[in-house]
């Protein structure tokens, strides 16, 4: 009994040590099925390929299944017991089926779907979306039909889909194959452009509907001007005569049709499409975050002051800069850089005054928003407005901006007046600001620098300067900078004829344009902009912030692992 008695406290001691409750569940270990259709010898080698490239970076198995799949007893039961078995042998947990296929309307998707969980040994299944959700894959077409196209006012685009069983899957294939169409239509401007859905040749009346499909095609194909011909599938392929794109090229053989036996394997968005989902489905960890800021960005001094903000962040995580106005080979290159260090999720940082300043666009470049800004002004240069390239990336992104938001900014802005006030009673302060193109944006901004005056009022000795004023210069657009800046000239003579005036640059670093603005008046200007340790707390506070929002805590991981 005693011998117990110690047995007992010897293993409440080390559970103690260990900090560990004796009821805690263990996180949850994600192994990912990647079930594909049987291609034959080509095209699974292919498929191989790519998974065996994926697997070096997460857990995963591959499971084929084919057009002839027959139920839970059918010959294809072998493959996917034995990918469920290598993964339940890796450790997983749980299973997150991926399916490489187009749509969900996939006949041979929807036989397995059901079905799976009698492959995994009771591990729990769930399933990803399938290809054609993501803007990955849309890119893969947009680049066969580049490589096809020569110029797109002249020409017609078909993309060809396949695999239908019945009226309904063909319909339901379409729809998909749609929206990569219609991605396809926001960088390029076709004549015209369509897509078709063959069907399998397994199919009732396939010949007969094939046919027509054919017909149709060959009358768009007789008229004038080029016709691409793309096929947007992911078919049999058992070696490079015997394939789907072989029989679709031999359908055209004699026509002046465009066309390549490309599919969409192999692409290397294909391996980035299955990372990116196998992100979405693993609890990321610190090490695998990183952040991108992306700050206006001048000269060389304008870049030296911010990246002073920055640097006390690089000891806490990997950091890359995008300097620029959405630039989206800049941010390509920022986000290619991390990945390549093992991040996986991305705090991009928009390092402009307001929150809304630069969002649209970013958000469409990092693929957060489904379409791009057509005429998005808001904090914005007067650019052409027009479809960035999206990030070619399997990174996921949250994103954040707004520094002058931040109502600590108006320590900053106090900091400047001290640096410059010697007698607040005949003193005028007007903080300028850069400003927007529309009256909306612009007085988003005003309000702003209105707040942040109301708390430099709580000071005691801007509570005695004669006025505090807001102002914008509207810089980037003639007609309205030529009324603004008349307002800011006349606010300077004004008050200079009963005191100082004192004007703050209220701007990251530098007083941009300003000079010449006021050129001929008499003021004094502090030229410092914003840039401070406040700033360093508004980027630490901001990603910590969302990292928070990103990682769940340790009691938070046990209770995502409980049945």
């Amino acid at each position: 009994m005693f011998l117990h008695k110690l047995s007992v406290i010897a293993a409440l001691v080390m559970l103690c040590a260990s900090g560990t409750p004796a009821n805690a569940a263990t996180p949850s270990q994600v192994g990912f099925l990647v079930v594909a259709p049987d291609r034959g010898f080509l095209g699974n080698q292919e498929v191989r390929t790519l998974v065996e490239e994926f697997k070096k970076s997460y857990p995963a198995a591959l499971g084929l299944v084919g057009r002839d799949y027959t139920g839970v007893d059918g010959e294809y039961a072998v493959y996917l017991s034995r990918a469920a078995q290598e993964l339940k042998q890796a450790g997983a947990t749980e299973i997150v089926t991926i399916p490489l296929f187009l749509s969900e309307a996939d006949p041979i998707l929807m036989r397995i779907k059901p079905l799976v969980p009698a492959y995994t040994g009771g591990l729990p299944v769930r399933w990803a979306p399938t290809m054609a959700h993501d803007y990955l894959i849309g890119q893969i077409v947009l680049d066969r039909v580049e490589a096809l196209s020569e110029q797109a006012e002249s020409e017609r685009l078909i993309l060809v889909g396949a695999g239908a069983m019945d009226e309904a899957s063909a319909i339901a294939l379409k729809a998909d194959v749609d929206k990569l169409l219609g991605y396809v239509k926001r960088y390029k401007d076709f004549r015209d452009a369509e897509t078709v859905i063959y069907y399998d040749r397994a199919a009732d009346n396939a010949e007969q509907n094939n046919r027509e499909i054919k017909s149709r095609l060959l009358a768009h194909i007789a008229k004038q001007g080029r016709t691409l011909l793309v096929p947007v599938s992911i078919g049999p392929k058992f070696d490079t005569a015997m394939s789907l794109t072989s029989w679709l090229g031999g359908q055209f053989k004699q026509t002046q049709v465009v066309y390549k036996p490309n599919e969409l394997l192999p692409h290397p968005n294909a391996l980035l499409w299955l990372k990116k989902t196998a992100n979405r489905e693993t609890p990321l960890s610190a090490a695998s975050l990183g952040v991108v800021i992306m700050p206006h960005g001048s000269t060389q001094p304008w870049n030296d002051a911010v990246e002073s903000a920055i640097q006390p962040l690089r000891s806490q995580y990997p950091i890359e800069i995008a300097y620029g106005m959405g630039d989206p080979h800049i941010i390509q290159d920022a986000v290619s850089r991390l990945e390549q260090r093992g991040v996986r999720r991305i705090v991009f940082v928009r390092m402009y005054a307001l929150n809304h300043h630069m969002k649209s666009l970013t958000d469409y470049i990092l693929g957060l928003a489904e379409y791009a800004p057509e005429s998005d002004h808001r904090g914005r240069h007067d650019h052409a407005a027009e479809a960035p390239p999206q990030v070619r990336t399997a990174a996921l992104f949250s994103t954040f901006g707004g520094y002058e938001q931040n109502p600590a900014i108006a320590q900053v802005l106090h900091k400047r007046i001290a640096e410059m006030s010697t007698d607040p009673a005949n003193e005028t302060v007007l903080l300028i600001a850069h400003g927007e193109g529309t009256d909306e944006g612009n007085d988003q901004w005003l309000a702003v620098m209105n707040q942040n005056i109301e708390r430099l009022r709580q000071d005691p000795h801007c509570a005695k300067l004669k006025d505090v004023r807001a102002l914008t210069v509207r810089e980037d657009w003639p007609k309205e900078r030529e009324q603004t800046v008349a307002t800011a000239r006349a606010a300077i003579e004004t008050a200079g004829k009963n005191g100082r005036v004192l004007v703050i640059a209220n701007r990251l670093y530098g007083s941009g344009p300003y000079k010449a603005m006021l050129k001929g008046l008499t003021y004094e200007m502090n030229e410092k902009g914003l840039v401070d340790p406040v700033l360093t707390r508004w980027l630490e506070d901001g990603v910590r912030r969302l990292t928070a929002e990103l990682i769940p805590h340790d009691t938070e991981q046990r209770r995502i692992a409980q049945p």
